[in-house]
């Protein structure tokens, strides 16, 4: 245990996040998502685990310590609904009242077609998978600078 540091980044995740650089993206998902089989294909190779959380309280942790790129348009990116791109789910508004008070601003998310979404994920440097039993909890960050 750390101080200042939530007990929600672990090791691994906290390992993770000081490895990446400007404009690596980290995928933050339910358990629905195929994160294990995606995250063979990331830079960081292999799935991080957060087990016992939400996908809002580990939003919440990791950006105390992630800053959202501020060059690019959407920083963040999400799961649309499959068959009606414009529903809306709880997670959807949960997570962007998370993001926005994590910037003091509010941030663009952008959606993403469900396969676009898992070709983007096996792009990004890591895979958090939380205990959140969604549906649609998919979630990309980009990293910033501080």
């Amino acid at each position: 245990m750390l101080k200042g540091i939530d007990p929600i980044i672990n090791a691994e995740l906290i390992h993770a996040l000081m490895l990446m650089g400007h404009g690596d993206q980290l995928v933050l998902c339910d358990i629905n998502h195929p994160a294990q089989t995606i995250a063979r294909q990331t830079t960081y190779g292999r799935l991080i685990d957060v087990s016992g959380c939400g996908l809002e309280r580990a939003a919440q942790a990791i950006l105390k310590l992630f800053p959202l790129d501020t060059f690019v348009d959407a920083p963040v990116k999400r799961m649309q609904f499959v068959g009606d791109p414009d529903r809306q789910v709880p997670i959807f508004a949960a997570m962007q009242a998370v993001i926005d008070r994590s910037e003091g601003h509010p941030v663009l998310v952008e959606p993403l077609e469900r396969f676009a979404f898992y070709e983007a994920a096996k792009k990004s440097f890591a895979i958090v998978r939380t205990s959140d039993p969604g549906p649609y909890g998919c979630f990309i960050l980009s990293k910033g600078v501080v």
